[in-house]
């Protein structure tokens, strides 16, 4: 392997944590490190280490197993010639050698909820654990000399550090074990050790200016950056002798199970792949499916991908799920879609529940957030959609489970969205009466899933009526109409005004379905794709015409939904998904690159988007039975999984146009959702 591998890789934890870098082991991105800790799970996500640089004396010749970028496009060391293998089962395994030596590199991130304790009220509280182990194993003639030079940082995620921040790292030296902490005049950085089973370290502080971050450079953001060094390890290894290291963060805790602070060795590692993959193993053991033998690595992956995403958030100590990585934190209207595929068709029932109550607890003026932000600010209600999305998701759990106590439990949220909607509520969300359907009214916003806004300008405005929010509408009154008759049968008291209630819902929902014929475009044999608020139709083909018609509850007949489908099979189905636009129309755009203004403006206007291939393909097996099979592939994207981009997981996007080059976050919970939900169906 004698080129430049950029490929990732990625492992999690469970609180939002995350360690993430390249094949060929050099950083590309802000968002590159071993150790990425969600200080406040989810959030707070702080780079704390970033690698440990590598070098091995065999024989008087010394060998820098390294690869840096810095500032003007330098490459070294140039330590990926000499890279043999890569792999990421069980765990990212990297083997560097030459004749006569050869060392392995794994890295492990145990799962973090660890036990509970409890707070000054009795109340059980989990324990939390960020954490990550390092192996190196030498294989050799004759012994080896192994240094290894902790590089680190303390500063959030998404941005990067500079020698000029006036940021000081202080170290406590302790034996086979330092204690770390990054202090600015007006922050004092999260504690953190590093500890080792063998060696000896001597302290020696310096910085390393100016590592370049290619892919940021792409991106037109800041590609720069300066990361600090406390001193380096020395470790002396015969043929067949390891050395582990663990990176954590605060001090020695002993609180958390004994084998989470036992004294560390080289068995430590095995124990943690060991306890992760037997964690994996019971989770994947409740999934309702079985597979054929050929079909078990890919399924296998597939699974563990979809663990990647799902979450703790300690702020309503209940699950969530991020919505992608690298810089994605939970977001309400992708959880909510994911959530089918990454929950129920993997049996995590429970975990289903807990997102649902979670996202329905924050529901304000009917509205559910779409975005948590860090650090305990107010979630942001800036979507027409994530509610609707909520009852849509809500069905198909009950539909599932036959958990009726749990309806009971959220009806009352049903209601406040239903009222919200009906009476009016922010962004002059409405129903307008007339036509039964929902529209809304705000300026400077967009409130659907094509949400891009530059300078105050929604690159895809869709004000009024948009196809996809109303077929939405349509199926959350005939889902509210069905949970109201339920309860009204199982009801002594309330069964009369109930079922009262489920008539006007059931009234409302046939005059949506009689005006959801108001988007039928019979010159494009497609949907029009919103209905503005001066009543003109927007005729541009997008997907969300295969939305309106991949419901629980449709409301368009067969014969508009089949050439509905014909078009967005000749117009937008790319082997990855559906493009966002027709290629035709004036406002395509072909490839998703360059700066952020560039890469904004592209984002919905023809880039594909992998998740839309599970609504087309539902939509395909409603309207056509048997009789036609879906005209798609999922060998792409099981290609796509297994030897592209992020290995093991799915991308955010793809190019418009050929070769569909992938783009965006290199691991969407979507996009692994949909072809989950969808393994058998094409």
């Amino acid at each position: 392997m004698k080129d430049l591998d950029t490929r990732e890789w990625l492992l999690t934890n469970g609180l939002g944590s995350f360690a993430n870098g390249t094949v060929c082991d050099a950083r590309t991105r802000t968002y590159h490190g071993w150790l990425i800790a969600a200080l406040e799970p989810p959030g707070s996500r702080t780079l704390l280490l970033s690698h440990l640089d590598a070098s091995l004396e065999v024989a008087g010749s010394l060998w820098s197993l390294s690869t840096n970028f810095w500032q003007g496009g330098k490459i070294e060391p140039l330590g990926y010639q000499l890279l043999q293998s890569f792999g990421v089962e069980p765990v990212p395994t990297w083997v560097w050698g030459q004749e006569g030596w050869q060392l392995t590199r794994r890295l492990v991130m145990p799962y973090g909820l660890v036990g509970s304790g409890e707070d000054s009220s009795h109340k059980q509280l989990p324990q939390f654990s960020n954490r990550v182990l390092i192996q190196y194993r030498y294989e050799g003639n004759e012994t080896a000399t192994l240094r290894l030079r902790p590089i680190i940082g303390d500063r959030d995620f998404h941005h990067q550090q500079s020698a000029d921040d006036e940021i000081q790292f202080s170290q406590l030296v302790r034996p086979s074990q330092i204690y770390l902490q990054g202090i600015r005049a007006d922050h004092i950085g999260m504690p953190w050790q590093l500890r080792w089973s063998a060696g000896h370290y001597k302290p020696e502080g310096t910085w390393y200016w100016n590592y370049y971050y290619p892919e940021e450079n792409k991106r037109g953001l800041s590609d720069r950056e300066d990361l600090y060094s406390p001193g380096y390890l020395s470790v002396i290894l015969k043929p067949g002798e390891a050395v582990t290291l663990e990176a954590r963060v605060g001090w020695v805790d002993s609180t958390l199970p004994d084998r989470d602070t036992q004294a560390l060795s080289t068995k430590s590692f095995e124990e943690a792949v060991f306890l992760e993959q037997e964690r994996l193993d019971q989770l994947f053991a409740q999934v309702p499916i079985a597979v054929k033998p050929e079909q078990e690595l890919i399924w296998s992956q597939l699974l563990r991908a979809s663990d990647q995403f799902i979450a703790y958030r300690a702020s309503i100590a209940g699950p969530t799920m991020i919505a992608g990585y690298p810089w994605f934190n939970d977001w309400g209207r992708d959880t909510l879609i994911a959530l089918p595929g990454l929950a129920l068709t993997t049996g995590r029932f429970e975990e289903a529940k807990g997102l649902l109550r979670t996202f329905g607890s924050y529901c304000r003026n009917g509205l559910i957030p779409n975005t948590f932000p860090d650090a305990g600010a107010q979630p942001i209600y800036n979507s027409i959609d994530a509610s609707l999305w909520w009852i849509e998701t809500l069905g198909l759990y009950l539909e599932r489970t036959q958990d009726w106590e749990f309806l009971k439990e959220q009806y009352p949220v049903v209601r406040k969205i239903y009222k919200a909607f009906t009476a009016g509520t922010l962004y002059n969300i409405r129903v307008d009466a007339a036509d039964g359907l929902l529209t809304w009214e705000a300026p400077n916003v967009a409130l659907t899933w094509m949400d891009v806004v530059i300078d105050g300008e929604p690159v895809t405005p869709r004000q009024g009526k948009p196809v996809e929010i109303n077929a939405l509408w349509y199926s959350a009154l005939c889902w509210t109409t069905q949970w109201t008759q339920k309860l009204a049968a199982d009801s002594t008291i309330d069964k009369e005004r109930l079922l009262q209630q489920a008539q006007r819902y059931e009234r409302q929902a046939q005059q949506v379905k009689a005006s959801l014929q108001k988007f039928w475009n019979p010159e494009k044999n497609y949907c029009f794709d919103t209905i503005e608020p001066d009543d003109r139709r927007d005729a541009r083909i997008r997907p969300n015409a295969v939305l309106a018609l991949s419901l629980y509850h449709c409301g368009f007949p067969k014969g508009q939904a089949r050439r509905i489908l014909q078009v967005a099979r000749d117009r937008l189905l790319t082997p990855y998904g559906l493009r966002s636009l027709d290629p035709s129309d004036p406002d395509y755009v072909s490839y998703y690159a360059g700066d952020r203004l560039y890469r904004d403006r592209a984002y919905h206007q023809g880039t594909v988007w992998s998740w839309l291939m599970g609504p087309f393909i539902r939509a395909w097996l409603r309207f056509y039975d048997e009789t036609e099979p879906v005209p798609c592939s999922r060998q792409p994207l099981l290609d796509h999984v297994q030897q592209q981009a992020c290995i093991g997981s799915i991308s955010e996007i793809f190019d418009g146009a050929t070769p569909y080059a992938a783009q965006g976050a290199i691991a969407q919970a979507w996009s692994v959702a949909e072809l989950i939900r969808h393994f058998w169906d094409f």
